[in-house]
C-alpha cells in the first residue's frame, strides 16, 4: 500500500488485495432527464423569485416603502418588456431607458435601473442555474456600464430627519465647519498686514 499525500489530506489507494482504494461509477447528466419548463411552470417560477426577491431585501432589513418602489419598478419593466426580466438582454434595456424613460425625471431612471440591477444580482446569486435549467438561457444583468442611467442616488444630505440630526453634531449648525457664530473672516487685528 502506498501513501499519497495531496495537500492537506492523506489519501490511501489500495494495490491488490482488499483496503480502501479508489472504484469509479457511471453517472448520467439529470438536466437531460428534465422537460423543458412550459409557460404556466415559468410564470410560477417567476412569481416565486419575485416573492424570493421580497423576503430577501426584508431579510436585509429594507423598510417596506423601499421594498414596495423596488417591486413598483421591476412590474413597471415587466409590463413594458412582456416576459420574465431574465430574458432582456442590453438591446432591451437600451431600448427602455433610451426611448420609454428618455423624458423622466433622473431619479426615476437611476431608481429603476437600480431595482433591475438589484433583481439581477439577486437572481445571479440565488437562480441562475435554476433559470438555466428551465429555459437555456443564462441570466445576465441587461444595465451594464454603456447604457447605465448617469447619476448618483445618495448625493444629497437625504431625509429632513437626517439633516437635522447631521446640523446638531456639525458645527455651524451643519452649515459649515466654522463654530457657531463666527465670522467668515478672522477680525481685522488677527489679520496679516499687506
Amino acid at each position: 500500500m502506498k501513501v499519497y499525500r495531496v495537500y492537506r489530506w492523506s489519501c490511501w489507494i489500495s494495490e491488490g488485495k482488499g483496503g480502501p482504494g479508489l472504484s469509479l461509477a457511471v453517472v448520467r447528466d439529470l438536466r437531460e432527464a428534465r422537460a423543458p419548463a412550459g409557460p404556466d411552470e415559468l410564470a410560477a417560477f417567476e412569481t416565486d423569485v419575485l416573492a424570493g426577491f421580497v423576503l430577501a431585501r426584508a431579510a436585509a432589513g429594507l423598510s417596506d416603502n423601499t421594498i414596495r418602489s423596488d417591486v413598483l419598478h421591476l412590474e413597471q419593466l415587466r409590463a413594458w418588456f412582456g416576459g420574465p426580466l431574465w430574458d432582456m438582454e442590453p438591446a432591451d434595456a437600451d431600448a427602455y431607458f433610451g426611448t420609454v424613460l428618455r423624458d423622466a425625471a433622473k431619479g426615476t431612471r437611476l431608481a429603476r435601473s437600480q431595482a433591475l440591477k438589484t433583481y439581477f444580482l439577486f437572481v445571479e446569486i440565488r437562480h441562475k442555474a435554476e433559470i438555466h435549467q428551465m429555459t437555456g438561457r443564462v441570466a445576465e444583468c441587461p444595465v451594464d456600464e454603456m447604457n447605465r442611467p448617469r447619476g448618483r442616488a445618495g448625493r444629497h444630505c437625504g431625509s429632513r430627519r437626517r439633516r437635522r440630526r447631521w446640523a446638531c453634531c456639525s458645527p455651524g449648525g451643519g452649515r459649515s465647519w466654522r463654530p457657531a457664530g463666527s465670522s467668515p473672516r478672522p477680525p481685522a487685528a488677527t489679520r496679516r498686514p499687506g
